[in-house]
């Protein structure tokens, strides 16, 4: 069992933002008799989950309810099926970024061209 304090070190966030995971009801610490917060390693996993989910690129919703039918579903087959389905749209989306991405890239490339043959013909027209 680990206190906030320890969790926010080991994950280089703030108490702060895991409170709100807590708020969002995405975990569920145990609490001391002076109401401190515990962490056991199942949500240490919950809160390992939430940061990778966060990497990838999916929404709060989106992870609180891959986190949340782990626990409704413990063979874990709805939440592997929900991660497939929320995985493929993602890379789906990281598809159309890169073709955007590379689409601006080609273009100012052409531009850059274009403004090195301007400067080197500025250069050559100099008195």
């Amino acid at each position: 069992m680990k206190t906030i304090r320890e969790v926010a070190v080991e994950f280089g966030m703030t108490a702060r933002t895991i409170r709100y995971y807590e708020e969002l009801g995405m975990l569920k610490p145990e609490r001391t008799g002076t109401k401190q917060r515990l962490y056991a390693n199942s949500e240490l996993a919950k809160l390992k989950l939430i940061e990778r989910g966060k990497q990838y690129g999916f929404t709060l919703e989106e992870i609180k309810e891959m986190v949340l039918l782990f626990d409704a579903d413990r063979s874990g087959e709805k939440q592997l099926e929900r991660t497939i389905e929320y995985g493929t749209k993602q890379i789906s989306a990281m598809e159309q970024k890169i073709c955007e991405l590379e689409a601006m890239k080609a273009e100012m490339k052409e531009l850059l061209d274009d403004f090195t043959k301007r400067l080197s013909d500025l250069k050559a027209n100099k008195p």
